[in-house]
């Protein structure tokens, strides 16, 4: 199929886009409505977190055989089974009587919505030229970014002014419409019916992206590597990533072609995924709970707050998709990251009375630092790949893209415990009778710590401040990583320029 053949990609488009946008959403719309489901279906704190913890898991093990079923059974076949699928899931999560049922619902949600990213990404790259690839890309990733950050927002509204279970029921309108659309109007594709799944190879695959997801969202809770059930997880972790990487460079036929790791640009696309992953989510985890908890801010006011960096990364996707032909992608994703990277430093820097307007400005430069990064690194990462690579290639990106994203959210989590206990501990250090503030007569007399208020008080005020301090050391932490990306920058060649306008692209797909 050449690009010129392609007939109704407005309407093909837009169909991608309220895929990704409804699976995007899902990833983080229901956090905000775990407490109101938590009554509804009696159950514990502890046990409610399985409803986030379920559909990460299944989400994580399906994303890698997307290519392989594209191509046994036809994308556009897989697609609308998988849409599907995912409506359908999420109306049953919306009718969940009970903790076993919504986590089952949650399972089958992921199965099915782990597909809809990468899907909704390859048949964009298929159905534009390449000299409108990066205008493709930027209007793709407006509903990969933007969802996640607009999530909590809508999961909030809805499950205030209406029920928590709308927060799944939202879906079913722009599921059919995408139904529908793709039905009529996308291109249907010739599946290969000679194809066997490598059963092997997924089965060591799943038990590593299990085990490692289950790691990760239990971590915190079970102290780590004190708890066994935490060394278990990590053992079988290990064990499965190492068995599958024998695996595929050892079997006849892996799920995964091995040649796809032959092309830099996608390698160090991937492995920059990764780490922009692990900012994308993991600044939002920590901005919510330090505006709620330190600033005072109320909760509506807080998504109100962080609803420009959803802003910054709209006009930067729109930005990038324009200058995406006339200047080198990489050039954009310096920009970017460098933008990010100043963005975290200042955030670095924040104590709760930060204004409103340094606050704002420093979190719209994020998302357009985000934006402009993520839009060229769709692009680059598949300007050399082979068009019968790239399901397999979308499935890899989006799967690093939420392993990096669960680094960052637990390792951020655990850094910020640990950060908070040692700076507390180095300020009690200080309480002793020779501090000159404790021998200030006024202060003295309201923070004494020979009296139990005056103790209790400065407990509390030592606890501020070490979390305080403990917020900063993680926004360093994640500007490193930010500045480690540039580094992948010099591995990335140009690959193949775009095509005057007009010019036919039969050779090139």
């Amino acid at each position: 199929m050449t690009h010129d053949a392609v007939k109704h990609r407005a309407l093909i488009t837009g169909c991608a886009m309220g895929a990704t946008l409804m699976q995007a959403l899902d990833s983080t719309i229901a956090n905000v409505a775990l407490p109101y489901m938590q009554g509804s279906l009696s159950t514990t704190s502890d046990e409610i977190t399985w409803v986030l913890t379920s559909y990460v898991i299944a989400a994580a093990i399906m994303t890698a055989p997307v290519g392989w079923m594209a191509n046994r059974f036809g994308r556009k076949n897989l697609f609308v089974v998988c849409l599907a699928g995912f409506t359908a899931a999420s109306m049953l999560c919306g009718a969940a009587q009970s903790l076993q049922q919504m986590v089952l619902f949650r399972l089958l949600q992921g199965v099915f919505g782990a597909a809809l990213v990468p899907l909704s990404q390859a048949t964009m790259l298929d159905i534009y030229p390449i000299e409108r690839r990066a205008a493709a890309m930027a209007i793709w990733g407006i509903g990969v970014m933007v969802g996640p950050i607009l999530g909590p927002t809508l999961g909030g509204y809805l499950t205030e002014y209406y029920n928590w279970r709308w927060v799944f029921y939202v879906n079913l309108p722009f599921g059919l419409l995408a139904i529908l659309g793709l039905l009529a109007f996308m291109p249907k594709e010739d599946a290969d019916a000679t194809l066997r799944f490598d059963w092997t190879g997924f089965a060591v695959l799943a038990l590593g992206l299990g085990a490692f997801q289950l790691m990760l969202d239990r971590g915190q809770d079970q102290d780590w590597f004190s708890s066994r059930e935490i060394i278990t997880e990590a053992t079988l972790a290990a064990l499965g990533f190492y068995l599958f990487i024998v695996h595929l460079f050892t079997a006849e036929q892996p799920f995964l072609p091995p040649r796809i790791f032959r092309d830099r640009n996608f390698v160090a696309g991937v492995a920059m995924m990764f780490l922009v992953g692990m900012v994308l989510l993991a600044t939002s985890a920590l901005l919510a709970p330090y505006l709620q908890n330190l600033a005072n801010y109320p909760v509506d006011t807080t998504g109100l707050v962080m609803a420009p960096r959803g802003i910054g990364t709209m006009v930067a996707m729109i930005l990038a998709g324009r200058l995406g032909t006339r200047i080198d992608q990489r050039k954009l994703m310096a920009i970017g990251l460098l933008a990010l990277t100043w963005s975290l430093y200042d955030m670095s820097l924040w104590t709760p009375d930060v204004s409103e307007q340094r606050l704002i400005t420093t979190i719209v430069v994020q998302g357009f630092g985000m934006g402009i990064t993520f839009n060229p690194l769709a692009v680059i990462s598949f300007a050399t790949l082979a068009p019968e690579l790239r399901g397999d290639g979308t499935a890899l990106l989006s799967l690093f893209r939420n392993i990096g994203a669960a680094i960052g959210i637990s390792v951020t989590s655990f850094s910020l415990a640990r950060f908070t206990q040692v700076s507390h501990a180095d300020l009690a250090a200080h309480v002793t009778p020779f501090n000159d503030l404790l021998r200030h007569p006024l202060v003295g007399h309201f923070l004494d710590p020979a009296t139990a208020a005056g103790a209790s008080l400065l407990d509390v005020a030592i606890n501020r401040q070490a979390a305080i301090i403990a917020y900063c050391d993680d926004y360093r932490l994640m500007m490193v990583a930010s500045l480690t990306a540039l580094l992948l920058l010099p591995l990335m060649h140009r690959g193949r320029r775009a095509a005057p306008a007009g010019r036919k692209h039969a050779a090139m797909d």
